[in-house]
């Protein structure tokens, strides 16, 4: 049994990794999030809900305790101050395994026309903060995985490919679903892409946009 720690468990994402979770292994899930009203627990044998903001380090660190993997499902514009205080969270303990979701683009690695399209939509403050925290989570010495998805969708398919930090992006869009799937595996074995930034997206989805606009 693995002990879980999902940092901002109301995201959709995490939704879906909860889910995988607890039908597929017999993990216990510590589910942080600012407001803890808004999250139904499914188990409570096994799982714990724990309300607090991520960029309380204190609060983290509470959270932390008995933890084996966080699993950092974090957003807004606050995404580097987040980036900070989870790092410096765990240095305070001897935890080292660190799942966190970023998004494609900060590195400037999507090409094309695609890649003009990401930079119009995205630039103006988001790519930037991403790409800033995940500097903050790749300066630490922790063993943390930082998963680029592709733009997201709702369909019900789990089907992906991966690209490392310094390839070119892949593909224009993937599944919800797919990236809950890859964090899952990497719970399930927490030696799988240590220390990598991953792109990840749904195969045969190239393009110069996502199908949806």
């Amino acid at each position: 049994m693995t002990n879980v720690l999902i940092l901002g468990a109301n995201g959709q994402i995490a939704k879906l990794v909860e889910k995988q979770l607890l039908d597929e292994t017999d993990d216990h899930l510590t589910l942080f999030l600012r407001n803890a009203g808004r999250l139904k627990v499914t188990d409570p044998k096994r799982e714990t809900v724990v309300e607090g903001d991520a960029t309380n380090k204190q609060a983290i660190i509470k959270a932390l305790d008995g933890i084996d993997i966080v699993y950092a499902n974090l957003s807004g514009k606050n995404i580097e101050d987040e980036a900070k205080t989870v790092v410096g969270a765990i240095d305070r303990t001897t935890l080292q395994r660190l799942i966190w979701i970023s998004t494609l683009g900060i590195y400037d690695e999507v090409p094309g026309e695609f890649g003009k399209w990401n930079h119009q939509q995205l630039d103006g403050g988001y790519l930037q903060t991403y790409a800033a925290a995940a500097k903050v989570i790749e300066g630490s010495d922790l063993d943390y995985t930082i998963i680029r998805p592709a733009w997201l969708s709702n369909k019900d398919i789990v089907s992906y490919e991966t690209t490392q930090k310094g390839e070119p992006f892949k593909g224009t869009e993937v599944s919800r679903k797919s990236i809950a799937d890859f964090v899952v595996k990497i719970i399930n074995d927490p030696s799988k892409e240590i220390r990598h930034s991953v792109g990840v997206n749904q195969p045969n989805t190239d393009g110069d946009k996502p199908s949806w606009y």
